[in-house]
């Protein structure tokens, strides 16, 4: 008789830190102007906040280079 494995969730951090940079050189090696690497950015920022409400983080720290 086997018993089936029993697998933990996956451990959810209760901070998560994230150091945005380079938006304006995302944008260069695109040939776009800087601005859509901000746009870019802004896009990348909803998507985690998003994420981390869904998924229970407590906490979010953003640090952004302009």
């Amino acid at each position: 008789m086997s018993k089936a494995k029993q697998e933990a969730p996956p451990a959810i951090p209760r901070h998560v830190a994230i150091i945005m940079d380079g938006n304006n050189r995302w944008a260069k090696k695109r040939l776009l102007p800087g601005v859509a690497g901000h746009k870019a950015g802004v896009d990348a920022v909803r998507a985690v906040i998003e994420v981390c409400a869904e998924g229970g983080v407590e906490v979010l720290t953003l640090l952004a280079f302009f």
